[in-house]
């Protein structure tokens, strides 16, 4: 497999890189990149339905806005069962765990609202049933277009294939409540090329989500950023010096680190409307450091690019390890090059007494950090655990150059608006 230099060749930039030796540099339970524990008493948003990866409503420069006054978020949901038959154990009681894991192949796309920024009200579906042509409604960006109310809701299309897409509907507000209207036509943008992003034909594991577009806040151009894998069939990559990066005596040797090459994904919009996408090299690659660089997105500060994603433990590659939880790199420029926050990358991971409580966060502009909660230990051995399925505390970040700090925590789904809309 060729190196990255190679590999892209003449492009309009050359791939940051996410090395092993920066991996090296991750410090689980550094209470300034830690996220703080989670109580096993959390409240739920719904007994009637799981939620995971939230996405509030937001700005092409990233704002999360409010419209008339309601704050709006999506999240991907699916149908708790506790009657169903096929979640009963032995025993006869509901297995929660179970029908949780399983809430991936019925992910739909559902949007809630509320007047105070948390205490949010259940709206529903964006898209009827049979809109979305595959089965799976996966993460993506609710965009807010104009003070008319239009929405562009970009997701990612799953099973079969994995389709970046788009659908527009609108916004309509009353003294009540929120309710999403249109939704009804979706457009597919663009998919793994198998040049630059890696297909499911190259490897069954490989990932191609999440997309997030953003206008540039320098050449004022329509982007997207999308999870994705570097090209190339599976186990065929080179983790090489470039990959390694400065590692001490002793750690040069990269086991079967080459399976692991998450990158994110970038792409440029050839009209204004965004229904015309040509892919780019990726902007950051991690071959031979982690598979899986999940909901990619920005907050641009002091003239820089933070550039934000989320990752797992288990998708880390032999040698290396860190918490699950948010990563982020910053650079000059949008193309780069960046380098890792903190060091190593690492922004705010769970605690390792609780490693799996919360996932998903979403980094807002205005330092608050939004995430749903996964599973809770309930007693001392960690043994026995509290299924989540809803909105995590908000935590606040402070950014300072290559730094970032914990410094506050809030209540549970707390996502305030930036800024409100007043519908024409």
């Amino acid at each position: 497999m060729k190196s990255n230099t190679e590999k892209f060749g003449k492009t309009p930039h050359q791939p940051s890189l996410w090395t092993r030796a920066d991996a090296l540099k991750v410090h689980a339970d550094d209470p300034t990149t830690t996220q703080p524990l989670v109580s096993a008493d959390f409240p739920v948003l719904s007994n009637e339905v799981f939620i995971w990866d939230t996405m509030p409503l937001r700005d092409l420069d990233g704002n999360v806005t409010s419209v008339d006054g309601w704050s709006v978020i999506f999240t991907l949901t699916a149908d708790r069962h506790p009657n169903d038959p096929q979640y009963i154990d032995e025993n006869g009681n509901y297995d929660i765990t179970r029908d949780w894991n399983d809430r991936h192949g019925r992910a739909k796309m559902y949007y809630w609202f509320s007047r105070t920024g948390k205490d949010w009200k259940l709206g529903g579906r964006v898209m009827a049933e049979g809109v979305s042509p595959t089965a799976r409604e996966w993460a993506g960006t609710p965009i807010l277009l104009n003070e008319q109310g239009e929405v562009d809701l970009y997701y990612t299309a799953v099973t079969p294939g994995a389709t970046i897409v788009k659908v527009r509907g609108r916004v309509v507000t009353t003294e009540h409540g929120v309710s999403m209207v249109g939704f009804e036509k979706v457009k597919p943008l663009f998919e793994a090329d198998g040049k630059m992003y890696q297909t499911e034909a190259q490897n069954p594991f490989w990932g191609f989500r999440d997309p997030w577009p953003f206008r540039d806040p320098n050449d004022g151009k329509l982007y997207m950023l999308f999870e994705g894998n570097v090209a190339g069939e599976r186990g065929s990559h080179t983790v090489g010096k470039a990959e390694i990066g400065d590692v001490p005596p002793g750690y040069e040797d990269v086991g079967n680190s080459r399976f692991q090459t998450a990158c994110v994904g970038i792409a440029v919009a050839r009209d204004e409307d965004g229904d015309d996408w040509e892919m780019l090299p990726p902007l950051l690659t991690a071959v031979g450091v982690n598979d899986q660089t999940e909901r990619p997105h920005f907050v641009f500060q002091d003239g820089k690019y933070y550039l934000f994603t989320i990752s797992h433990t288990f998708t880390y590659a032999d040698g290396v390890t860190g918490p699950d939880g948010v990563y982020g790199f910053v650079a000059d420029s949008l193309f780069g090059p960046y380098v890792p926050l903190n060091g190593s990358g690492l922004v705010l991971g769970n605690p390792s007494s609780q490693p799996f409580q919360t996932y998903s966060h979403c980094v807002m502009p205005n330092g608050l950090v939004t995430s749903f909660i996964d599973s809770v230990p309930t007693d001392e051995s960690g043994t026995q655990i509290r299924i989540g399925g809803t909105e995590a505390p908000t935590v606040g970040i402070k950014i300072k150059g290559q730094q970032t700090f914990v410094v506050a925590e809030y209540d549970y789904g707390y996502i305030p608006p930036m800024l409100d809309v007043t519908l024409k």
